[in-house]
């Protein structure tokens, strides 16, 4: 019976697992294409609003933390790992709940994506930018992209699931 439970278990993650290595291999493919291109601040005007440009970013989210004396590059990949054991760990937990698991999916393939590039860089590469009206916002990537859509996922899921019990 335990076999039987630990395979259906670890079948039913393998979708989950599946988008977290295509949303990895997207991010990933799409740097190599930024870092190959692109020199340090270069930038394409594709649109009124958007730009193609090459970014470090030595910090988190909105460059938090980025003028700090290189400490922050092993506590961003450590706290990365650690995301990405922890959802693993949810995601084998909680295979069946499509939206949670789709969810956590896009943060683990995100969060392993910048994990990559400060392991390798000491930064994380950032090249799609948005802006208007003079105002920029800041510069991010693919594997951003998916932590963003994964996090709003987990509210809607969350509000779904209260919704439903009330």
């Amino acid at each position: 019976m335990a076999k039987t439970t630990f395979t259906r278990s670890s079948s039913s993650l393998l979708p989950w697992l599946g988008l977290a290595l295509i949303i990895l291999i997207a991010d990933q493919f799409t740097k190599v294409l930024i870092l190959g291109y692109y020199n340090l601040g270069d930038s394409t005007y594709v649109t009124s609003f958007f730009n193609v440009v090459r970014v470090h970013n030595t910090g988190a989210a909105f460059s938090f933390l980025a003028t700090a004396s290189g400490w922050q590059r092993w506590f961003f990949t450590a706290i990365g790992i650690a995301a990405a054991l922890f959802i693993l760990w949810m995601l084998r937990s909680h295979p069946g709940q499509k939206l949670f698991s789709f969810a956590l999916a896009c943060i683990l393939g995100g969060a392993l994506g910048n994990v990559i590039d400060r392991t390798m860089h000491g930064y994380v590469v950032d090249f799609l930018q948005f802006h208007w009206a003079g105002w920029y916002f800041p510069s991010f990537n693919i594997a951003d992209s998916a932590i963003t859509i994964g996090a709003v996922c987990l509210i809607l899921d969350e509000l779904l699931r209260v919704r439903k019990t009330s």
